[in-house]
């Protein structure tokens, strides 16, 4: 049985009930309880707003399903929280209600136009790293051999 991470982050509304009802969501679809992370506070990344992010990381069991199946079904889950694009019309980030992006599934690696696993800025991103560390510490990163702790450490450093 797989291992999925995933990343729940909301900076506009009611950011928790957002994050919550994300939760409850992905727990419905696979009839599971799912482990979930501290929320964690920080700035936008890539993109400039005055509206703080909370994120937390989920770890839930999605047994033998591909990875660009769930990819789908986060989706899907995303877009029934909230359908506002994540993107303005020049392709970069914004604000937004709901954000469900896929980290990790177990310590796979998948390279395709749809999904890139691990999720490729994992590393660069603490809002990301920190609750997988919280949550998943035994995970290593398959490229780098790295858990989520060491990988903390490595962005510190730069």
């Amino acid at each position: 049985m797989a291992t999925a991470h995933i990343n729940i982050g909301s900076n506009i509304g009611d950011r928790h009930a957002a994050i919550s009802m994300a939760v409850a969501a992905i727990e419905a679809h696979f009839g599971v309880k799912a482990r979930v992370s501290d929320p964690v506070v920080s700035p936008p990344w890539g993109f400039e707003s005055s509206n703080e992010f909370v994120n937390v990381g989920v770890n839930v069991d999605v047994g033998e399903l591909d990875p660009l199946d769930l990819l789908s079904v986060l989706l899907e889950l995303q877009q029934s929280i909230s359908p506002a694009p994540h993107r303005d019309h020049a392709g970069g980030y914004i604000d937004r209600v709901i954000d469900i992006d896929l980290i990790a599934v177990g310590e796979a690696i998948v390279s395709s136009p749809e999904l890139e696993l691990p999720h490729p800025r994992m590393a660069q991103r603490l809002f990301v790293l920190r609750p997988m560390a919280q949550i998943w510490p035994e995970w290593h990163h398959p490229r780098s051999g790295l858990t989520p702790s060491e990988l903390i450490d490595a962005l510190r450093r730069e």
